[in-house]
């Protein structure tokens, strides 16, 4: 197990994933779009830009309980997630990265991620050390092209729901626990007698458990095969979703 000066390992592997500019898990993620119906490869010619902040760090106290098989995950790596309200009327409940569309005022994708970020959870965004943009995911059934921006917590500092109308929790989830192949599972979507099936994380905070699934999950599942985090988990499994 590495120790928590180690964890930089982790972070050199995020910045390289960036320099070699990837998608987060390339022909992986195509099919995960497809299982969550993202659609085809392109979101249309009126599709809106938005970003997500993917922001690893290391916990300042509370430390997963497991070992991951790969070193460079350390049990103190974690990644900053959010809990939307159950009273919003898009995606509400879901488990999110911080971000949101573009605004007229943001100077690019980098900066709507860390200004959305620090809206949603009270984030000191100069604490953030952003590595670099990863390849825009185009998602068709909302209309959107959504620009990954993956930080690393230099100088981590206190987050929470800003907005209790936007967000029921913020929190710090272990990538060791995200890892664990016992709180894995597959997602079932079903629409107008089709069905799409994509990855899920069980995840745990101090209000309970999330159901991690649809794009987060698709984003995580695609950027954990690409860093060879990824450890063996039971795909016939099934995760039900609570809408």
């Amino acid at each position: 197990m590495m120790s928590r000066s180690d964890a930089p390992a982790a972070r050199a592997q995020l910045a390289a994933l960036v320099a070699a500019g990837a998608r987060p898990g390339g022909a992986q993620v195509d099919a995960d779009r497809r299982a969550i119906g993202a659609g085809p490869a392109s979101a249309g010619p009126d599709a809106r830009p938005a970003a997500v902040l993917i922001l690893f760090g290391v916990l300042d106290a509370l430390v997963s309980a497991r070992a991951a098989q790969d070193e460079a995950v350390s049990r103190d790596l974690d990644v900053l997630l959010l809990a939307r309200a159950t009273t919003l009327r898009s995606h509400p409940g879901q488990v999110a990265f911080p971000g949101g569309r573009l605004e007229a005022a943001d100077a690019g994708a980098v900066a709507a991620a860390l200004r959305e970020a620090r809206e949603e959870t009270g984030l000191d965004t100069s604490g953030v050390e952003v590595l670099g943009e990863l390849e825009q995911i185009p998602l068709a059934f909302s209309r959107h092209l959504v620009t990954p921006v993956l930080g690393w917590w230099r100088a981590p500092s206190p987050v929470r729901a800003v907005d209790a109308a936007e967000s029921a929790a913020v929190f710090r989830a272990p990538v060791a626990d995200l890892l664990d192949p016992d709180r894995r599972g597959t997602t079932t979507i079903r629409r107008g007698g089709r069905e799409w099936r994509g990855p899920g994380f069980l995840v745990q905070d101090g209000t309970g458990e999330h159901l991690v699934w649809g794009f987060t999950a698709m984003v995580l599942d695609g950027l954990f095969d690409r860093l060879g985090w990824t450890e063996p988990w039971d795909t016939a499994r099934e995760l039900p979703i609570v809408w």
